[in-house]
């Protein structure tokens, strides 16, 4: 940090200089498209992505830049992450990694009790969960898959693999009874996020599962990376 303003690098340049190179690169691009009734898919978004970097990667003097995210809507997420590369390894195809995520909704009622416990015990590790009844979550579930550049995602492929092999199985459920695999394990957000990685890990063609977070609440999650 620099010691007389301790800061790495003052949020102000990194708005201005965002906005000066890297902006341009899509907006230049959205305006030729849209004149031509065209359209961008992953491949190029992923190539404006990459020349966004290469113009940003010597703008913030000993800060290295780590990752390039462009929010697609607020459920997908295209990022390109390759700190510590230059710029001419950027522009090797294999050597860049795309990262894709995506969220899912799904409704479940979950049983957080353990009866070895006594009732005091369940209230102390579980707290406001602990209710022998039950009780239910709105929750959400973001998948990221990664693949080097070069490569397109079929998007519809991979909504279809995690409709089929995780929310269908989850959705509207109670977990601790309808999903045999958390009959004898309490269904945390932790468990859900490995229960959710093991439902998924190999199932997409072309792209490998990188990570699975899920969200209990706003505040509540679990990130797992198999």
């Amino acid at each position: 940090m620099d010691p007389a303003t301790g800061l790495i690098v003052n949020v102000s340049d990194i708005d201005r200089k965002v906005r000066d190179c890297a902006v341009p690169v899509f907006a230049d691009r959205i305006r030729e498209v849209s004149r031509s009734a065209g359209h961008i898919g992953y491949y190029e978004i992923v190539e404006m992505l990459k020349s966004a970097w290469e113009k940003l990667s010597d703008k913030f003097g000993r800060a290295q830049l780590s990752k390039l995210s462009l929010k697609l809507n607020p459920f997908r997420t295209i990022t390109v992450d390759k700190a510590n590369l230059s710029s001419e390894a950027l522009a090797k195809e294999d050597c860049v990694m795309v990262y894709f995520s995506e969220k899912f909704e799904f409704a479940a009622s979950h049983k957080l009790w353990n009866d070895s416990f006594s009732e005091k015990r369940n209230v102390e590790v579980f707290g406001r969960c602990a209710n022998p009844q039950g009780h239910g979550h709105n929750y959400i579930v973001e998948v990221t898959v990664k693949w080097p550049a070069g490569r397109e995602l079929r998007t519809n492929y991979f909504e279809k693999v995690v409709y089929q092999e995780l929310i269908t199985v989850v959705d509207h459920k109670n977990l601790n009874i309808d999903v045999p695999e958390f009959h004898q394990v309490n269904p945390t957000v932790e468990n859900i996020a490995v229960f959710s990685w093991n439902k998924l890990v190999g199932k997409f063609d072309n792209a490998a599962l990188h990570c699975v977070t899920v969200w209990e609440t706003d505040k509540t999650y679990s990130s797992y990376y198999g």
